[in-house]
C-alpha cells in the first residue's frame, strides 16, 4: 500500500482551475491586489496545499489499516504521540496535536505504523476533534474486534487561539473508550499512566 502522503485529493486536482479562480476571488473580496508579486502564485499554491491537506478524502480510513495478523498477545498495546494536523470544519482553520491509541488484542493485531496511517486518513479532511477521536476508536474496534480500545486526542485549535476568544495555548482533550475500557477504571488508569512516560 502506498504511504498516505502519496494520496492527494483528486477532486481538487480535477477542479484545479475552479479552485484557483475562487481563491483569487476571495483574495479580491478581502481587499487584496491579486496582481502584486507576493500573491500572483498564491491561488496555485493554495490549490496544491488543498490537494495534500485534504488527502484523507482519497482513502477509506479503514483501508489505512491494511492487513491484520493473527497473534495471541492479549495485553495492552499503545501507540502514543502520533502527531496530526487537521482543518476545523467550522472555520477551515488548522488544528493540530497528538493522538494516543491503545487496544487489547483478541487474536488480531495490526502493524504499528498503520495506526499513524489511520490517524492521517481520519484527520486529513475537514473535521472536529470529537469525531476524529470516535472514528479512530470505532474503526479499530470494527476492524480488529479487540477486547477494548481507548483513544485520547489532544489538540490546539487556531479557531480558538487566533480568533474569537483568542485563548492562545489552550488545549482540548477528547477520549473514546470501547469494550473492556468502558467498565474498567483500572485499565483506563493504566493507559493514561503509560501516556506520561
Amino acid at each position: 500500500m502506498a504511504g498516505l502522503k502519496d494520496y492527494l485529493n483528486t477532486n481538487v486536482t480535477r477542479n484545479r482551475e475552479q479552485v484557483e479562480h475562487h481563491v483569487r476571488e476571495i483574495l479580491k473580496l478581502i481587499g487584496e491586489d491579486v496582481e502584486r508579486e507576493g500573491l500572483q502564485e498564491t491561488p496555485a499554491r493554495v490549490t496544491r496545499m488543498y490537494e495534500e491537506i485534504f488527502g484523507g478524502y482519497a482513502i477509506d480510513p479503514r483501508d489505512a489499516l491494511g492487513v491484520t495478523f493473527d497473534e495471541h498477545h492479549e495485553e495492552l498495546v499503545i501507540v502514543k504521540d502520533i502527531v496530526y494536523y487537521s482543518q476545523c470544519e467550522h472555520h477551515m482553520a488548522p488544528f493540530f496535536g497528538k493522538a494516543h491509541i491503545g487496544y487489547i488484542p483478541s487474536g488480531k493485531i495490526v502493524g504499528l505504523s498503520k495506526m499513524a496511517r489511520l490517524v492521517e486518513a481520519v484527520t486529513r479532511r475537514l473535521q472536529v476533534q470529537e469525531r476524529i477521536t470516535s472514528q479512530i476508536a470505532d474503526i479499530l474496534d470494527d476492524a480488529l474486534k479487540p477486547h477494548g480500545v481507548m483513544v485520547v486526542v489532544d489538540g490546539e485549535h487556531l479557531c480558538m487561539c487566533s480568533r474569537g476568544v483568542k485563548k492562545y495555548g489552550s488545549k482540548t482533550v477528547t477520549s473514546a473508550v470501547r469494550g473492556q475500557f468502558r467498565g474498567s477504571p483500572a485499565l483506563r488508569s493504566e493507559f493514561l499512566s503509560l501516556l506520561k512516560d
